[in-house]
């Protein structure tokens, strides 16, 4: 290797490279920003369309940030043109959460504009540090380029529409494009994928940058609903509320941190197929996680501003579903890193699910009922995990 990117600009194999960076910490900030846009976007229309259209953005932004991170978990991000390459897309992450709001509006072609430069100047500088240097990975990367100007198109092509349901439907054809691209190893004909291509992904780093993913996405619930909070504090009532959300933020940390993170760190790392089990765990895996944090935080919002308010099945889906999809996607982590079940998870779910249709339960009940079952499910873990340790030892 004796090209300067070669030398330089790819991360070396050592235990203090596969640490998360500065510039990648730096970088994950932008994504703060994102989710509070998203959050606020959907306690002011929580509607079936609205659902599927935030769905439609969780989907682009977890994306977005899972391939950057990708990357950067290949490259030194020390280096200047790296740093610089990754405070770039940080500028442009800013304005794709500006203009996030207003995504399925007027700001759809700037939108999609933003996004589909964000994700082929990425897979473009990827391929021109390996190109020459790593033929693997330059393979790979060029396969990912097609792929993605395929995407692009759809999006492209949904920003300009000034019809909602074309655009719903072209992007959600882009989104499913880019979700299918790693199942099938983006297969572009006359570009095969030998059976020993991979991309050498250290796992540690990515548990690590996943991890503080999650931080992000509570540290955002805590953010937003303290704001709400600061407005609607006018009785006892909405403060027990508020130590409701805040306890429930903090058990979802726990029932995340305690185990089912260490778990999938050292299972990616020892694992001989990291390319397998990186999309398991955290491409897809942590999908859920995020997807229900985000849906949390909205819960927290409605039962915050209308404590007393008989809940309707949109704010019971926000106040329940959130934890729902946290735990859904704790049960797949901790099965695909463990094998082990967790029944606590289980149960958790069960009984969440069938609060969604118990009638006219004031949200504060909801909420306070959610948070109860959040903390009984990480109670039930510990012990069991205490126990399990115990006979083990």
């Amino acid at each position: 290797m004796t090209d300067s990117r070669g030398s330089g600009w790819i991360r070396p194999d050592d235990d203090e490279s596969q640490k998360a960076t500065f510039p990648e910490l730096f970088f994950d900030l932008v994504f703060v920003f994102a989710l509070i846009q998203l959050s606020y976007t959907l306690t002011e229309d929580f509607g079936p369309t609205a659902l599927y259209e935030a769905a439609i953005l969780i989907l682009a932004l977890w994306w977005l940030w899972v391939h950057i991170t990708w990357l950067t978990n290949l490259l030194n991000t020390d280096k200047g043109p790296v740093r610089m390459f990754l405070f770039g897309l940080m500028f442009a992450g800013v304005l794709l959460a500006i203009a996030l709001p207003k995504a399925f509006e007027s700001q759809g072609i700037i939108f999609a504009s933003i996004y589909t430069v964000m994700q082929l100047s990425r897979s473009l500088f990827g391929l021109y540090v390996f190109h020459g240097v790593d033929h693997g990975n330059s393979k790979t990367f060029g396969r990912i380029t097609v792929w993605l100007v395929v995407s692009s198109f759809f999006w492209i092509a949904g920003g300009l529409t000034d019809s909602l349901t074309y655009r719903l439907i072209l992007w959600t054809v882009a989104i499913a494009i880019e979700y299918i691209g790693p199942l099938v190893r983006y297969y572009v004909p006359g570009i095969r994928a030998h059976d020993d291509e991979q991309i050498l992904l250290s796992g540690e780093h990515l548990a690590e940058r996943c991890a503080l993913f999650v931080i992000i996405c509570l540290g955002e619930t805590i953010l937003t609903t303290g704001k709400t909070a600061t407005e609607y504090m006018n009785s006892g009532l909405t403060f027990v509320v508020f130590c409701a959300a805040f306890l429930s933020t903090v058990i979802m940390w726990w029932i995340y941190f305690h185990h089912g993170q260490e778990q999938a760190s050292e299972k990616a790392e020892e694992t001989a197929e990291p390319e397998k089990i990186v999309q398991n765990l955290f491409n897809y895996g942590h999908l859920p996680i995020v997807a229900g944090i985000i849906l949390t935080a909205v819960g927290e919002d409605f039962s915050l501003s209308n404590s007393h308010d008989p809940a309707t099945l949109r704010e019971s889906l926000a106040i329940m579903g959130g934890p729902i999809l946290f735990l859904l996607g704790n049960i797949g982590v901790k099965v695909a890193a463990s094998h082990v079940r967790p029944v606590s998870h289980f149960v958790g779910v069960g009984v969440l699910v069938a609060l969604l249709f118990v009638p006219d339960v004031p949200l504060y009940g909801l909420q306070i009922a959610s948070a109860a079952i959040l903390l009984l499910v990480a109670i039930w873990e510990y012990v069991a995990l205490r126990k399990n340790a115990e006979t083990m030892g």
